[in-house]
């Protein structure tokens, strides 16, 4: 199964899980609302690229961990837009979780993104204990504090921000949990892969910055200026739009470099290049 179906039908299953009776109605719908349609599923595409070029021993592993990694992923979103954050009026092209159904769903919404995540995992500990245990040590450090998520939204409290590590906590520590998570359900060496995973993050994240710089709101889906209206740390802000272009750029390479070498690295390769390419648009990258 390609992994774009692969991961919807892995997600489906296990929203249906978190939304069925006696879920109230409304919370239900809210978390369908956060998780469908999708967005880029960029962390668990990862994921299960990774674990196929690792042999793909346990799918059934694999795909928990692909859903988990987004659960935790869109469970940032819905917190990332409440008004004591971004306030953002609109995520994926439409109202955002808190403006279709209220700030008081949308904070739960979050917590049950949050547990469902973890359920996905744990749910399959009898079948193979030691490693979605490994695969739950690796997403809770992505996830809480002192430099998962969590540590990220955190950063934007303080009234002093050392960006590196606001950027890595915020972003990329999420993208090394998915090329680790892979690594393990593939049954290889996790450390291996964090490098890469971390440099696809902080590409991604140079990416966000560019595009809310320079007014990409319909590749967004999302309000744009946010950073500076926000007085948020940016990579422009901190190294201007011509070097944050080059910054990405370096990124993108050092991290098709940092792919190990195993049976599956071309497709890892093309899935890194493939994901560039939508994430980074010409208009982002450093004119050849």
């Amino acid at each position: 199964m390609e992994s774009p179906t692969r991961i919807e039908a892995a997600l489906e299953q296990t929203v249906s899980r978190a939304t069925a009776a006696p879920c109230p109605a409304r919370l239900a719908e809210a978390i369908r609302y956060a998780v469908f349609p999708s967005g880029g599923r960029v962390r668990p595409g990862l994921c299960l690229s990774v674990a196929r070029a690792c042999g793909d021993p346990d799918p059934a592993i694999a795909d928990a961990a692909a859903v988990a990694l987004e659960l935790l992923h869109c469970a940032s979103l819905v917190q990332d837009d409440l008004p004591c954050f971004d306030d953002a009026a609109v995520r994926r092209g439409r109202p955002s979780l808190h403006k279709r159904f209220g700030e008081e769903i949308a904070i739960l919404v979050g917590d049950a993104l949050i547990v469902a995540a973890f359920r996905a995992v744990t749910s399959l500990i009898p079948a193979n204990p030691a490693k979605c245990t490994a695969i739950l040590s690796v997403l809770t450090a992505a996830a809480g504090a002192p430099s998962g998520i969590a540590a990220g939204q955190a950063w934007e409290s303080e009234p002093s921000v050392d960006v590196a590590a606001y950027h890595h906590a915020k972003t990329a520590a999420l993208f090394e949990a998915a090329a680790m998570a892979g690594a393990l359900a593939g049954g290889a060496e996790p450390a291996a892969w964090r490098q890469a995973g971390g440099l696809l993050g902080e590409a991604y994240q140079v990416a966000d910055d560019l595009a809310d710089a320079l007014g990409e709101a319909p590749r967004l889906g999302k309000p744009i200026h946010k950073d500076g209206d926000k007085r948020r740390p940016s990579v422009v802000a901190k190294l201007g739009i011509e070097s944050a272009r080059h910054r990405l750029d370096e990124l993108l390479d050092q991290a098709m470099r940092s792919v190990p070498d195993c049976a599956g690295r071309a497709d890892v390769e093309a899935f890194l290049a493939q994901t560039a390419e939508r994430l980074c648009p010409p208009a982002l990258r450093v004119a050849r």
